[in-house]
Order: C-alpha cells, then structure tokens, then sequence
C-alpha cells in the first residue's frame, strides 16, 4: 500500500509559515539535486515525493527535477521506489520522461517510461470528469474562493493499490481517494465533521454517494 498527497492549492499564501518553509526546503534540495539531502527528508515524510513546489507554478516534483538534471539511474530508480509518479506532469503537460528525451539524458528514457500495474475502468476521461464533478460539488463554495488544481486519476495505475490525499483549503480536511475493482473509492472529511464523513464511488457512468462505510475495500485508516 502506497500513500501519497496531491497539492492542488496554488495561492502560496494559503500555507502556514513553518509548512512553507518545510516544501520550499525540500523543493529547493531537488531543484539543486541534492539527492542525500532528498532522501533523507522523505524518510521523515514519505508522502511528499510527489509534491511540487507550494504554489505549483512550474509543476515539477522530484522526478520530474531527477529528469531535469539527467540523475543517475540509481537515484531515479530510487524515487520510483518511494512511489513517484511516472505520470505526474508539470503544469504545461510534461511527464519525466518527456522532460528527460528534451534535456538529452537517454539513461533514464526506459526507467521513466510510464508502467501500468493496473487499469482505469474504460472510458477513463468519462471517469477522471466524474470524479471531478463530484470533488467540485462535494466541495461547495471552497474551489469557487480558492483555486485548486484537480487531482488527475493515472497515478493510481502505478501501483497495486495506491491512496492518495487531496487536501482541500477551506473544508478543514479533504478527500482520501483509491481504486478496487474497477471503481474510484472516496472518502471525504472534515476536522468539523462529527462522524465519520462520507463516502462515494465513481464509475465511467457517474458518481453515488454511499450510505454507509464500504466494506470492502477495507480499511479506510489512513495513516494521516
């Protein structure tokens, strides 16, 4: 089991002072490919290999820096490992590996080649856009106050079972998304909330919200 964060939140003036001076560290120390120093953050915060830096105006997280700088195979393999997405694209659309074959470094085209370890229910842009449409309706007035880059889907093709958190400013939680058999499962909540949250799937046909806990896919006890 994978857990990773997307950061949609693109006003850096929404993040708290000692937040912002963590992310800008830790983008600082990929943009200056100090690989050790990279490391050894994600040891204390895992989640973040696949965080760009606070504001998200470039797009590029970690991998897509290691493509950049033309990093050694080692290092690369060692990102891919503590689950950076292949997929991920910087904001004009470039994976690592699109950023690799410009830059030259032809090392790192086949390790950065994206790998399906499984599907998305087909049509999958039906799926990504209901998934969307829920995240905007679920979410209220929040994305309408503050701009928020929506979560794309293909990374959860990169593992067997990847989670992902998408944090929303202004609902005081977020939404915890994951895919089992064939359907995107969501659980969204609130520090406000005084149950649980609520629960959904999305289909290529559209979206529910569940009455209850689903059972499987079991569990929903996120470590964050």
């Amino acid at each position: 089991m994978i857990s990773m964060e997307w950061d949609g939140l693109t006003d850096r003036e929404r993040y708290g002072d000692w937040y912002l001076k963590e992310r800008d560290r830790f983008s600082d120390l990929a943009r200056d490919a100090d690989w050790d120093g990279l490391f050894g953050e994600l040891v204390k915060n895992p989640e973040r290999v696949n965080l760009a830096r606070p504001g998200n105006r470039s797009g590029f997280a970690p991998l897509h820096q290691a493509a950049w700088h033309g990093a050694t195979i080692a290092v690369v393999s060692r990102l891919i490992a503590h689950g950076a997405w292949r997929t991920q694209r910087t904001r004009d659309g470039r994976r690592p590996v699109d950023i690799a074959r410009e830059r030259g470094h032809t090392h790192l085209l086949e390790l950065l080649e994206p790998v399906a370890v499984r599907q998305l229910p087909a049509p999958s842009e039906a799926l990504e856009r209901h998934f969307h449409a829920m995240l905007r309706e679920r979410t209220g007035s929040c994305f309408d106050e503050i701009e928020h880059l929506l979560p794309p889907l293909s990374p959860l093709t990169e593992g067997a079972d990847v989670r992902i958190f998408f944090r929303v400013v202004g609902m005081m939680g977020g939404f915890h998304y994951r895919l089992h058999a064939d359907i995107v499962h969501v659980h969204g909540s609130s520090r406000m909330d005084g149950d649980n949250g609520d629960f959904y799937q999305v289909t290529p046909d559209g979206w529910t919200k569940l009455p209850y806990s689903p059972k499987p896919p079991p569990p929903w006890n996120y470590p964050y």
